[in-house]
């Protein structure tokens, strides 16, 4: 059986990381009705820039986009980013040839972004599997457009580098749905807001991917990555998980998007890793 080990260590430069964009949000309906689920803002910017800086920070700054609802607004958001975040002198009137635009504070990202229409009824799956052309690495990046952690990226990387099966996937303790209560002569002494489960992990996103796991993918809008392509590859013994036990939240609801803006006003917000 040939060997899916990659032999030469790739640099992160080289690899690019796709953000699953897509996704119409319902949960967050006060948002989204007006916004793709990426673009809601956690302080002055979008979860989504937060996601690109935890990469950006272990030298990853080749991002992928596969966009579907409302994604002409994140197109819109990247084409006008550089004017949008800095000071600018433009001259008006003239011809659009001889306009000049000086950027007096450039902005400080070097990131290189592709974004790919993968259409509104897309699932995960097939979302990744369309924009296939767009990565030339052997090695590929994959995770949700909103969920954050503070997730050692160049150790993940390690990780799936030393494993040598085709897929990584990074695994968390999920967190409960109601608050814990301690509880000693019934007066709460203590309580606990989602307090994570122990001894067990859930698909925090934050994947690894070999190029091979292309052919798990098909295009059609019925395929979700975490369905058929994620449960062959683990039943093929290609799939290996990698442990995070500290910070990470997902942006599902509004009381999430809630809990993140007040982490995001504290002295070090959790995910902060840059």
């Amino acid at each position: 059986m040939q060997s899916n080990k990659i032999k030469k260590t790739p640099r992160p430069a080289d690899i690019p990381v796709i953000i699953l964009c897509g996704g119409r949000g319902s949960r967050l309906q006060e948002e989204t009705q007006i916004i793709p689920k990426p673009l809601v803002r956690i302080g002055e910017k979008p979860i989504l820039w937060h996601i690109m800086q935890i990469y950006s920070a272990a030298g990853f700054n080749r991002f992928i986009l596969p966009v579907g609802y409302k994604g002409e607004k994140i197109k819109e958001y990247f084409y006008h980013y550089a004017p949008l975040n800095s000071d600018f002198t433009v001259q008006l009137g003239a011809p659009q040839t001889k306009r000049l635009v000086v950027f007096n504070q450039p902005v400080q990202e070097k990131w290189k972004i592709t974004a790919i229409d993968t259409g509104l009824a897309a699932m995960t799956g097939a979302r990744i599997k369309k924009i296939e052309k767009y990565v030339k690495s052997k090695i590929f990046m994959v995770t949700y457009g909103d969920g954050l952690a503070n997730i050692n990226i160049k150790n993940l990387l390690t990780f799936h580098l030393r494993h040598g099966k085709i897929g990584t996937v990074t695994g968390v303790p999920p967190l409960s749905r109601f608050g814990e209560l301690d509880i000693k002569n019934n007066q709460v002494i203590r309580f606990g807001e989602k307090p994570p489960v122990s001894n067990t992990y859930i698909n925090g996103g934050f994947f690894v991917f070999n190029s091979s796991f292309f052919k798990y993918l098909k295009t059609n809008d019925e395929c979700i990555l975490e369905r058929e392509p994620l449960e062959k590859l683990a039943a093929h013994g290609e799939l290996m998980a990698y442990k995070h036990n500290d910070f990470w939240h997902c942006m599902d609801t509004i009381r999430d998007l809630e809990y993140l803006k007040e982490q995001w006003e504290c002295e070090h917000p959790a995910w902060k890793v840059w």
